[in-house]
């Protein structure tokens, strides 16, 4: 199993804390375009590294390509955040972070 560095645990702390300060404070209802620019300032304000609608290069092949793979937000070049906007969490999007991780390598 992997262990995270302390490096990561802060990271995943900051993420954590950013994302329910956001749910806390706009509820549910928006756009996911609002959530992520509120989680993005959250982020912003806790001094994390981070970059919106990030495309990814699709490793395929041996070959790279620069076709339509989005993360909503690339946390400090590692760390894949996929936000929704719904009640339920579908496990289709489980299956969509997972084929986004394994087409960037």
């Amino acid at each position: 199993m992997y262990q995270l560095t302390e490096e990561e645990e802060w990271l995943c702390k900051q993420i954590k804390d950013a994302a329910f300060a956001v749910h806390k404070a706009l509820g549910p209802g928006l756009l996911e375009q609002i959530y992520e620019v509120c989680f993005c300032h959250e982020l912003t304000k806790r001094n994390v590294e981070h970059h919106r609608q990030v495309g990814l290069p699709i490793l395929y092949d041996g070959l790279v390509f620069d076709e339509g793979l989005k993360a909503d937000v690339l946390v400090r070049e590692h760390i894949l955040c996929e936000l929704k906007a719904v009640d339920i969490v579908n496990p289709l999007w489980q299956a969509q972070i997972l084929s986004h991780l394994k087409l960037t390598g």
